[in-house]
């Protein structure tokens, strides 16, 4: 018996491919417990926050808006970050598109 085989398709015909966007963060860890979130990208990055996952502590003052080569200064302090902290840093590209990026330690 031969059995034929079958494409499988999205129900919708109008779906939209994703295209992948590099993350426009470098982190400098050369100064910890100070770490530089630098904007490496071209573009002006929008509604920049950063917040913390985990048992240590943030102190951070970004600004809404980064320009390229500008930084985000975090200060990160806690028993062992690198066990449990994790660093969330989430901004708007020009066209309004929200990104979210993880950072460990």
């Amino acid at each position: 018996m031969i059995r034929r085989r079958r494409e499988l398709r999205s129900p919708s015909s109008t779906t939209q491919t994703a295209t992948a966007h590099r993350v426009p963060w470098e982190v400098d860890r050369s100064a910890p417990p100070l770490y530089r979130l630098v904007n490496t990208s071209r573009e002006v990055l929008h509604g920049v926050s950063v917040s913390i996952s985990g048992r240590s502590r943030l102190s951070v003052s970004a600004p809404s808006a980064v320009v390229p080569g500008a930084a985000v200064d975090a200060t990160v302090t806690g028993p062992d970050i690198a066990a449990d902290t994790i660093l969330v840093v989430r901004w708007f590209r020009p066209d309004g598109t929200e990104y979210l990026w993880n950072v460990s330690f």
